[in-house]
């Protein structure tokens, strides 16, 4: 055994400082999310209710519960997801694999990266002049998941660009060895490779997909609606806009109500999440580097 020196000494006080620093730093960011939670849980649990959660609203939105709602959230976020997730996959694999690195290429990247930092309100605006008045497809469901998928698109394709690119090239080597043209290299390796970080961009986007306002408002969303849509053309309620509408629009609302939609909306984000993350994981196992 070597005697620790001075020198050794003050690393590893050093070191435990950052440690603990850093520990302190993640309490930070994770104790303002649990009390979010708890106190949507200590408000809004009592709300929760087959009733609340399986039928429609009534007396003026002040009573019943929030199907509508639920099932249009749900019909806005696959709608989305059945846009964005193929052109986002697409557009990373051409950049990634095809596009050569000139100026028109980076002029791309760099108006990806500026359509994320578009603010929602304007993809409101661009989602009515584009897709409710010029394609002629009214206040719908389709008007509304396009703009989402819009504004979502820059979040699947830097997701799955990264982890296209974190595929090691002695892969695509080996394969343009045995005589694979590159569409089959990506098709049979570096696509299943990187399916787990695209996973990520999914998740970011069902995230931000179910709890936006701003863009369905003016493009699909409706105030009230107390049935069901039955095709991508119809409008529909949401829970985002219906947490905005019962929260500041309606007079005399049970206090809980509110509660217990937010706690609905994030229920939700939180189970397609954990799905989603459960199978990045399944994935993610099965990788051999």
């Amino acid at each position: 055994m070597f005697a620790a020196t001075h020198l050794n000494v003050q690393n590893m006080r050093r070191q435990s400082l950052v440690q603990i620093l850093f520990m302190l730093m993640t309490a930070i960011l994770i104790l303002p999310v649990l009390i979010i939670l708890a106190t949507l849980i200590y408000k809004g649990g009592p709300a929760i209710s087959f009733e609340f959660l399986f039928s429609d609203p009534r007396d003026g939105m002040t009573a019943g519960g929030i199907f509508p709602a639920l099932v249009g959230t749900v019909w806005l976020v696959a709608v989305a997801l059945l846009v964005s997730v193929p052109l986002g996959v697409a557009a990373a694999i051409y950049l990634s694999e095809f596009a050569p690195q000139n100026w028109f290429t980076r002029i791309i990247n760099l108006a990806i990266i500026n359509l994320a930092g578009v603010p929602s309100i304007v993809h409101a605006l661009f989602g009515v002049g584009a897709f409710v008045l010029f394609f002629g497809f009214g206040t719908s469901i389709l008007a509304a998941a396009l703009t989402l998928a819009i504004m979502t698109l820059p979040v699947v394709i830097v997701a799955t660009r990264e982890s296209l690119q974190a595929v090691p090239l002695a892969f695509r080597e080996a394969c343009w060895n045995m005589g694979a043209t590159r569409w089959q290299t990506i098709h049979r390796v570096v696509l299943p490779n990187a399916v787990s970080g695209i996973l990520t961009g999914v998740i970011l986007e069902v995230s931000r997909t179910t709890g936006e306002t701003a863009p369905i408002m003016f493009t699909g969303a409706a105030f009230f609606l107390p049935f069901l849509p039955e095709s991508v053309f119809d409008q529909t309620m949401a829970l985002s806009l219906h947490l905005f509408v019962v929260s500041t629009q309606v007079p005399g609302v049970p206090d809980e109500m509110p509660y217990g939609v937010a706690l609905v909306l994030i229920g939700m984000v939180l189970a397609m999440n954990s799905v989603s993350i459960a199978f990045r994981m399944y994935l993610r196992g099965k990788k051999k580097w």
